[in-house]
């Protein structure tokens, strides 16, 4: 065949226009996916093979070679796979997304298929080149064709190009960039091993290039003929559990998550079914600095084939456990056309969801282990982990019931790791309510006055202290039929936990102290929205509690601190008639000002600010003189 120029199909000038300026990201692409084309090239071969041994020639063993040309600045990707005639280069190099890889898999049926190991589906590949070239040659011979049947193919990417007929004594292609001005750093044997070290080291076949010596001499790098393989060829995660050891699972671990330290733990598992993949998890022992930052991009890396597609692939899994580290290997998600973005689908909500129950099944083997040292695990991860993880509980909704069963809390009873399951166990006769109480810290929660009558009656309430805690409980609002409640919202009514009399008697005090109860309401009109007698205290004098419905204070002092505004609730303030300085009251001459110092020392006992500090402290320097 004779020099041809032929024409693009399709309105190439500007595909290729948007191809080389929008559709990838960043540069280095290009060399992933020629790197895929020629590995596919190979796998190729080695499928048609199976029933044409004679197609491997005199060359059975499939590589890919790069190398590079500083002084006529060109870069070369070669391969010995199945190669190109004529024909097929034409027509598969000359229409834009015209995918050899989805036809050649299109040929398949059955049980072939997935012995096929093929990239496919990523039709314009081939044309990132033109990224970093301003012209691409192609040199190939098809496996099985005669020497003198090789084909030369060029480009410009303008819109159309040549095709001759050329003497190839070798099967298979080369790819010839020949880079355009400012994209000297891909002549750099460095730059182009760090690039496949990044994206393609898990490629099965070797991929080589020659070696590299420094010369004192001539104070330069010299190339050497040798050629010797720049990646690994051997993906960890495609690799038989039985094979890997603990050593080899915590190696990659660091190579992947730039960590330190041995990972908490990990899961390694291979998915079948409608979906097929791989996955090797990992939970880190120690939160990374930037854990609380939610728009950070968090994933895991996500590969096809064992082709590095993108570093951190979120559609994958959930934003509450971005702290896990890993790879997901599959062999048919969809991507868009550059190969960065992933597109939603069943596929790709099929992985999510399996990879967070893997995860949450991981956590459950830690928590519930029978072996102490495993529980201590998950007491370590719940310290650093543990706030982001009740994320999940408003984000989650499928898998509710076991995030609750993973919840650890402080409690009445004890300072960390209460469960539902230890405190639900621990029920008081007739109790059919889960009693908590939120605050600031873990002190202010502790000596909280709303809990005065719960311990007295022995009856334990959890602690949560986590910023986290008031909007996961508006998602969560009972535990195996037992529903929550706020010691700091309502009334206290402990139901069987309070005897008759109890009751009679709190009713006829309340009968009695109305007076006083009348008189603190005209005192406090502004700032309490009810005053009525406590049923919840036994040592303090009064205590602030808000209706239910209404937010609390201790989340109105979490959304101020944000820059938020809250909604103005006033809080209703209980007080103690029984206590000495609440009898004090009815013949106070000063019963207004003794009134604000009472609802003051309140606010100050949950853990509130005052709007006028300087009025409390003139009011109490007042009492202590008078």
């Amino acid at each position: 065949m004779d020099k041809q120029t032929l024409s693009f199909q399709a309105e190439v000038k500007q595909i290729l226009h948007l191809v080389t300026h929008s559709l990838y990201s960043n540069k280095e692409i290009f060399l992933r996916e020629l790197v895929s084309n020629a590995s596919d090239a190979c796998d190729k071969l080695r499928f048609e093979a199976l029933n044409n041994a004679g197609l491997y020639e005199d060359a059975p063993n499939l590589e890919v070679r790069i190398a590079f040309d500083k002084a006529a600045k060109t870069l070369t990707i070669t391969d010995n796979g199945i190669g190109l005639s004529a024909d097929e280069a034409v027509a598969n190099l000359g229409t834009i997304a015209k995918s050899g890889t989805r036809e050649f898999m299109s040929k398949l049926e059955g049980d072939q298929k997935k012995d096929a190991q093929l990239i496919g589906q990523f039709g314009v590949g081939f044309y990132s080149g033109f990224i970093v070239a301003d012209r691409i040659t192609v040199e190939s011979r098809r496996a099985g064709l005669p020497a003198e049947q090789g084909v030369r193919w060029s480009s410009e990417g303008s819109g159309d190009f040549e095709v001759e007929t050329i003497t190839r004594p070798q099967r298979g292609t080369s790819v010839i960039l020949h880079l355009r001005e400012g994209e000297e750093e891909f002549l750099t044997a460095w730059k182009l091993r760090s690039i496949i070290s990044k994206y393609s080291d898990h490629i099965s076949l070797p991929i080589l290039m020659q070696k590299e010596e420094w010369d004192a001499e001539k104070q330069e790098q010299v190339v050497h003929d040798e050629w010797a393989p720049v990646n690994k060829a051997a993906a960890l995660w495609t690799r038989s559990k039985s094979d890997i050891t603990p050593e080899q699972y915590t190696e990659f671990y660091k190579q992947i998550s730039y960590d330190t330290e041995a990972p908490l733990a990990f899961t390694h598992n291979r998915v079948e079914g409608r979906s097929e993949y791989t996955q090797l998890l990992y939970v880190p022992a120690k939160a990374p600095f930037d854990l609380w930052n939610r728009d950070k991009r968090g994933g895991v890396k996500l590969y096809v084939k064992r082709v590095f597609i993108m570093d951190d692939a979120e559609a994958l899994m959930p934003v509450y456990l971005r702290f896990v580290k890993g790879v997901i290997d599959s062999a048919d998600l969809p991507l868009n056309v550059s190969r960065e973005l992933l597109q939603e689908s069943r596929d790709v909500k099929a992985i999510r969801e399996g990879s967070t129950k893997r995860v949450l099944g991981m956590l459950e083997s830690l928590a519930d282990s029978e072996d102490a040292a495993e529980r201590a695990k998950y007491a370590a991860f719940w310290k650093d982990f543990g706030a982001v993880l009740k994320e999940g509980v408003g984000e989650d909704h499928a898998n509710l019931e076991r995030l609750t069963k993973l919840l650890r809390f402080a409690s009445t009873q004890a300072d960390e790791g209460v469960s539902f399951a230890d405190y639900l166990g621990r029920l008081k006769e007739g109790q059919d309510t889960i009693y908590y109480i939120t605050a600031d810290n873990l002190a202010a929660a502790k000596s909280s006055p709303q809990l005065e009558i719960f311990r007295k009656k022995g009856i334990e309430v959890l602690l949560l202290v986590d910023r986290v805690d008031e909007w996961m409980l508006s998602h969560l609002y009972e535990v195996e039929g037992k529903s929550l409640q706020s010691v700091a919202k309502g009334s206290v009514d402990l139901g069987k936990l309070q005897d008759e009399a109890e009751k009679k008697q709190a009713e006829e005090v309340a009968t009695a102290f109305q007076p006083v109860l009348d008189r603190l309401k005209e005192a406090l009109k502004d700032r309490a929205k009810d005053v009525r007698v406590t049923t919840r205290l036994v040592d303090s004098p009064a205590c602030l509690v808000v209706e239910e419905g209404d937010i609390s204070g201790h989340l109105a002092r979490l959304l101020k601190q944000s820059g938020q505004s809250a909604p103005k609730t006033n809080p209703v303030l209980e007080v103690n008639a029984e206590h000495a300085l609440v009898k004090r009251l009815e013949s106070s001459p000063q019963f207004d000002e003794l009134a604000n110092i009472l609802f003051d020392q309140a606010v100050l006992a949950e853990g509130g600010q005052l709007e006028d500090p300087a009025a409390y402290v003139r009011r109490v320097t007042a009492l202590l003189t008078a």
